[in-house]
């Protein structure tokens, strides 16, 4: 009797079979992590991971080590500075809390990094394949794009600094038009400052249709730059992607692009990605980064 294996796969299942041919084809090659290591990386950098509960043990030599909570840290910890890039993928069961169940699970997840001398080209090839990945998944999905530099540089441009900066960063996060209106008369920033604050809230939609009213927001040279390098960075997914400055993440850890995938049928993120240049500064490596995952512990939701 022949099996129909299209039956017998679960949905992440045949989610991790189309996103390795999808890798695979871009010319990324397999990563494999060990399954115990040691603990100290994780725990100095927990705001990092998706989870900060880790599963620890001692182990027989005395030494902390964790059970597999995170892909990105391992390769990160295992990359030697040559000059050169390296293109990974993998799939790998991870142990953390499930964000649907709350509890400790074995989750697969799947995801790519580009780690080395990251090039513009890179970042364009890493964007285009989170939207081939979610494409592979369902076709109702939205990819959504920011620039953590042209945030960075409208703040700075007009002055916010400080605490003052966290609550920015906060109101924004949370599309919060009106309480950035009231940090800036707080701040004494003027009509001005109102508006591109504001306008960093409700430029949302298509990047074809976002891209060009940027203009608006060349406050300086840095925000000229960074928004050059995110238009570069999606002109070859302008009509997969959408605009999104709300995405922040942790700017301690990432900078540059950043980027969160949806699916229809399920309320969060299934995909999160970006360039974490500012994590391999913390640990002295001197070297560039993106990369994404795939939660596919967040497709059990779909009917």
């Amino acid at each position: 009797m022949t099996l129909d294996y299209e039956l017998v796969l679960t949905r992440e299942e045949k989610a991790v079979y189309a996103l390795r041919s999808i890798f695979k084809s871009a010319g990324y090659s397999l990563y494999k992590m060990s399954k115990f290591e040691e603990y100290d990386l994780y725990a100095r950098n927990k705001d990092f991971l998706v989870s900060d509960n880790i599963i620890t043990f001692t182990d027989t030599d005395g030494r902390l080590l964790a059970l597999k909570p995170d892909v990105t840290l391992s390769i990160i910890k295992n990359y030697r500075d040559t000059g050169t890039t390296q293109k990974l993928f993998y799939n790998e069961n991870v142990y953390r809390v499930s964000r649907g169940t709350g509890s400790y699970r074995e989750i697969m997840q799947a995801g790519l990094e580009c780690i080395g001398d990251v090039t513009e080209g890179d970042i364009k090839e890493v964007i285009s394949l989170a939207a081939r990945s979610l494409g592979a998944i369902s076709p109702e999905y939205v990819l959504d794009v920011s620039s953590l530099d042209a945030v960075s540089a409208v703040l700075d441009f007009f002055g916010i600094a400080g605490e003052d900066r966290k609550r920015a960063l906060g109101y924004l996060g949370e599309k919060n038009a009106q309480g950035l209106i009231s940090l800036s008369r707080e701040l004494g920033l003027g009509q001005g400052a109102e508006d591109k604050l504001t306008m960093l809230v409700g430029l949302y939609g298509r990047a074809d249709d976002v891209l060009p009213r940027l203009d608006a927001l060349r406050l300086n040279d840095a925000a000229s730059a960074a928004i050059d390098a995110l238009s570069r960075a999606v002109e070859d997914s302008l009509g997969c992607v959408n605009i999104d400055f709300s995405l922040l993440g942790d700017m301690k850890y990432y900078n540059g692009i950043a980027f969160s995938g949806f699916i229809s049928g399920i309320p969060t993120a299934v995909l999160r990605g970006g360039q974490y240049d500012r994590m391999l500064e913390r640990i002295g490596k001197r070297c560039r980064a993106i990369g994404f995952a795939v939660y596919l512990d967040e497709l059990e939701s779909l009917s």
